[in-house]
């Protein structure tokens, strides 16, 4: 914004905003005033203005520091908490508000591939650029607490807490996580079985290592995982799209067997669902989450074939009597065996293809899917597809033989990789019968009227021998008691969670406190030997691949690091030769317990004090789970950061080592701030700060272009940074101007022309204390007429409970409305500027901070109190009621506020009595301090 030589020298303009705003931060940090005290330890401090206290502790999800900087968007939560904590430090409460850098990963990796230079030193300047820019914006943190996933001291605190994942095991019976030494004492008494019955003290070292780490919360496993050539790393479910590409370079994913370190998250799945229940989260959170783990309450049914037995799980075994035909997944491990050399008799030409063999049409089927993506294989509106593969399975409530197919829509990494098929109530199921011309058994009784095809409602089940007439609850429980009862199946819970995958073929990253012996198996490293740091090598690169080569191998960066792979320690039976593991953990690591590092983040002896855990994150009651009070981010981490979280921090509880079983008590999802581009008529985009609006039109360079709506990003051309805005207007106006646009959890775009009414909204609340030509106080010590007094009782009311409810939209709007009716003052009443002052300060700290000095205040209002509304001045003197004739309005009569319902009838009638001619109302209806209704 221009600012005009003939400015009143004592306006308030972005020059004297950005003197003000360094002049106050360099204070704040030479203070250390926004420090919050510990309980214990070094961080206690006995004569802090909060320590006794109730707490809170808020923090944001933290950010990656690239190498790009801030944009507008990203600091839109970090502003959000900053006025939430400022709000609550002056209304009383011990305030925990750190800020830190999740900074492992791909970027700064790729960044020292591309260049050589290495990765620490690309994140380490990142960090302190990321650090000026919040700095900038003044934003209230803890700096003594701040951190970086990749401080050496603290990645030694993720080793360490690795060590006691590996070094425990999930006792199902109990249902927590017990150390591994307990398993090792019940082996040894024989309170334990071995999985082939021998006797523990007849097994080798090697076999009892073997069966131990079998039983481990982190494990190692040749299992099916996602390897992805063209990034030359293995990726978690998590991170690959639904169209079976990788979620950071959008390349291809294969599924692979390899030898990969696990996790176990898979043994707290019913603890992961049920305690969604203690959350404060937003629903469709908790949703994606119970979705993602998927627990389905059902049955394993086994149906015979001449190769071995078809294991499907269904969560509608009552229906099993309508099950006419079974379906593999194409890559089922039963059906090479199943196969045989001809088709049988009575094999329906629909159903082989057309090919000569059913060896033939399978490898035929196999191959014409071969390159398809699970989301495409599982689309609702794909045509069915699929083929008999020649053999027949038994259904065991009836003996029928029915016809086994593979077909696309059924998956291997699924459930069982197979399913019974019922026609009669699964929409897919009908259809593919339809497609294959194979029977349809109705076993639910369809409800009057339904004319449809797959019935999926309740009805007594038909069709279904000793089950007819029972309700679907009931027949169920009936069904699973008679498979259990003749060997045929058993009730099952199953989930579509998988283990995490925690390997990652990359340099960047937390190495694994892991050893291997001459056996090959692995050796948790002690304690002492912590941490274990990268080696610096030349080469950050992990070898990558054509993104289409599935059959490529991995080859880590630290494998050719040979100094430090090939090692000599002693682990307590002298020294020996060992060899490091060359995977490094994945990203998400440092990430899943920083919320209990900002609490103790210079402890060098534990994790974290448990005192200071239990009173910042300890449970306040039997029923609460504790955590983090507020905890601020994307939605996009719903089934990735936040359930790893939650997973580390369970373990973490079951081992006694915290008092809280959830890391995070509420959770709000910021909305995002997005921006509008310009394309010109070529397609071409132009930058969007040099287009002009004339007449509803857009130019840039006096040729027409036309506006569209994304994600504000170089690629765009529509970045804006806070450091610009920062220079134009200052911090505080663009901190108001953030959290004015709208609804915190609602997404908005971004328009650098409207950030001058935030300015001028500021100019106006500085000229009701300072006079723009002499710099002269213009506050007095009168008293305020009583609508103003009135007014700011109700805005000190209505912002309190807007900021309790991180409604700050709506706080701001309360405040510009106060001001601007002082504005016309003479001059402003103190007992107006104060609060006002006050009330600002959350939003535009730094010239609230000024302002309170010229109201003649020493030091910082930071622990100032809050302002408080007096009850006696919330209730109105007189309240208009609007009087309405047979539902229209036509006419409004001002009565007192306490006035009876009688006084309120008569002089309602008597403001109508022209409407009414003479006639007598049949009914007068009095909504108290609302409306009157008159029925003639």
């Amino acid at each position: 914004m221009s600012e005009t030589a003939d400015a009143p020298p004592h306006r308030y303009t972005a020059a004297l905003a950005n003197e003000i705003e360094i002049r106050w931060q360099d204070y704040w940090e030479r203070n250390g005033t926004f420090d919050a005290p510990n309980p214990s330890g070094e961080l206690a401090d006995p004569s802090h203005p909060r320590t006794g206290s109730p707490k809170l502790y808020v923090h944001d999800m933290f950010p990656y520091p690239s190498g790009a900087g801030l944009h507008v968007g990203h600091p839109l939560g970090y502003i959000g908490t900053d006025s939430y904590t400022r709000y609550k430090r002056m209304a009383g409460y011990n305030v925990l508000h750190p800020m830190g850098f999740d900074a492992f990963g791909l970027p700064a990796e790729q960044y020292a591939v591309q260049t050589g230079t290495h990765p620490r030193v690309t994140t380490e300047a990142n960090v302190e650029r990321y650090r000026a820019q919040l700095r900038r914006l003044g934003l209230a943190y803890d700096n003594r607490r701040s951190l970086a996933t990749t401080d050496v001291e603290y990645y030694r605190w993720t080793q360490w807490i690795f060590l006691q994942i590996f070094n425990s095991w999930y006792d199902t019976e109990l249902k927590r996580a017990r150390p591994i030494a307990d398993l090792i004492v019940a082996f040894e008494r024989g309170d334990r079985q071995t999985p082939d019955g021998r006797e523990w003290a007849s097994l080798s070292t090697v076999e009892q290592r073997q069966i131990v780490d079998d039983h481990r919360l982190a494990y190692m496993s040749e299992a099916p995982v996602n390897w992805c050539p063209g990034l030359g790393t293995v990726l978690a479910n998590e991170e690959v799209t639904p169209d079976g590409r990788s979620e950071r370079g959008n390349f291809p994913v294969f599924k692979r067997s390899l030898k990969q370190w696990m996790m176990r998250i898979t043994a707290y799945a019913d603890r992961l669902v049920d305690d969604l229940d203690t959350l404060e989260w937003p629903e469709p959170v908790k949703l994606m989450q119970r979705n993602w783990i998927g627990r389905s309450t059902g049955a394993h049914i086994e149906f015979a074939t001449a190769a071995g037995p078809i294991k499907v799980f269904t969560t509608r075994p009552d229906t099993v009597f309508g099950a006419t035909y079974m379906v593999l997944a194409p890559e089922h491990e039963l059906v090479d065996r199943a196969v045989p050399a001809e088709w049988p008799a009575g094999a329906k030409q629909a159903w082989t293809g057309g090919h000569a063999t059913p060896a033939e049409a399978v490898a035929a089927y196999r191959a014409s899917i071969a390159g398809e993506t699970e989301a495409e294989r599982t689309a609702e509106s794909r045509k069915k597809t699929g083929v008999f593969i020649g053999a027949y399975a038994t259904n065991p409530v009836n003996g029928e033989q029915i016809p086994v197919f593979i077909a696309d829509y059924v998956l291997a990494g699924y459930g069982t990789g197979a399913i019974m098929a019922v026609p009669g109530q699964d929409e897919r199921d009908w259809e593919f019968a339809e497609v294959f011309d194979l029977p349809i058994i109705r076993t639910v009784q369809p409800s009057e009227g339904f004319d449809g095809k797959a019935f999926t409602g309740e009805g007594p089940a038909i069709n279904s021998g000793f089950l007819n007439g029972l309700g679907i609850a009931d027949a169920k429980a009936k069904i699973i008691e008679w498979l259990e009862t003749n060997g045929h199946g058993t009730g099952a819970v199953t989930y579509r969670l998988r283990d995490w995958l925690f390997s990652r073929q990359r340099y960047w990253g937390e190495p694994f406190p892991i050893v291997y012996d001459e056996t090959g198996l692995p050796v948790a490293l002690p304690e002492s030997m912590l941490p274990v740091e990268l080696p610096d090598v030349d080469d950050f690169s992990p070898r990558t691949f054509d993104p289409d080569d599935a059959d490529s191998e991995p080859e880590t960066p630290l494998s050719r690091a040979k100094e430090w792979v090939e090692v000599e320690l002693d682990l307590g039976d002298g020294p020996k030769r060992y060899t490091r593991e060359t995977n490094t953990m994945p990203q998400w690591a440092g990430s899943c317990w920083y919320e209990l590092r900002y609490l103790d983040p210079h402890n060098n002896k534990a994790l974290v004090d448990p005192e200071n855990e239990r009173y910042w994150m300890g449970p306040t009651s039997e029923v609460d789970c504790g955590g983090v009070d507020l905890y601020v981010g994307g939605v996009e981490h719903a089934v990735l950061h936040l359930l790893y979280a939650r997973f580390w921090h369970k373990v973490l509880y079951d081992l006694g080592q915290i008092s809280s079983f959830e890391p995070f008590r509420k959770l709000f999802n910021q909305g995002y701030i997005q921006a509008y581009a310009f394309r010109d008529a070529r397609g071409v985009i132009v930058p969007a700060e040099e287009v002009e609006e004339r007449d509803g039109k857009y130019f840039f360079e006096g040729q027409e272009v036309f506006r569209e709506y994304g994600k504000m990003g170089k690629s765009l051309k529509n970045v804006v940074t806070p450091d610009e805005m920062c220079e134009r207007y200052g911090a505080d106006t663009f901190r108001v101007y953030e959290m004015a646009m709208g609804p915190l959890d609602v997404s908005r775009p971004w328009e650098t022309r409207a950030v001058v009414g935030s300015q001028r909204f500021l100019q106006r609340a500085w000229r009701l204390v300072v006079d723009e030509e002499t710099g002269a106080s213009r506050v007095v010590d009168e008293p305020a007429s009583e609508g103003v007094r009135r007014l700011l009782h109700r805005t000190i009311e209505g912002v309190r409970a807007d900021m309790d409810e991180l409604r700050f939209n709506t706080a701001i709007a309360k405040l510009i409305e106060l001001t601007n009716a002082a504005t016309p003052l003479p001059a402003t009443p103190r007992e107006v500027a104060e609060p006002l002052v006050l009330m600002l300060s959350p939003f535009a700290p730094h010239v609230a901070e000024e302002l309170w000095g010229k109201l003649g205040h020493e030091g910082t209002l930071t622990y100032a109190d809050f302002p408080v509304a007096d009850p006696a001045l919330l209730v109105d003197d007189s309240v208009t009621y609007p009087v309405q004739v047979n539902g229209k309005v036509r006419g409004r009569v001002e009565v007192a506020a306490d006035a009876p319902e009688p006084q309120v009838r008569e002089a309602a009638l008597a403001a109508v009595a022209d409407h009414l001619a003479g006639r007598d109302p049949r009914k007068v209806i009095v909504i108290p301090g609302r409306m009157v209704s008159v029925v003639i």
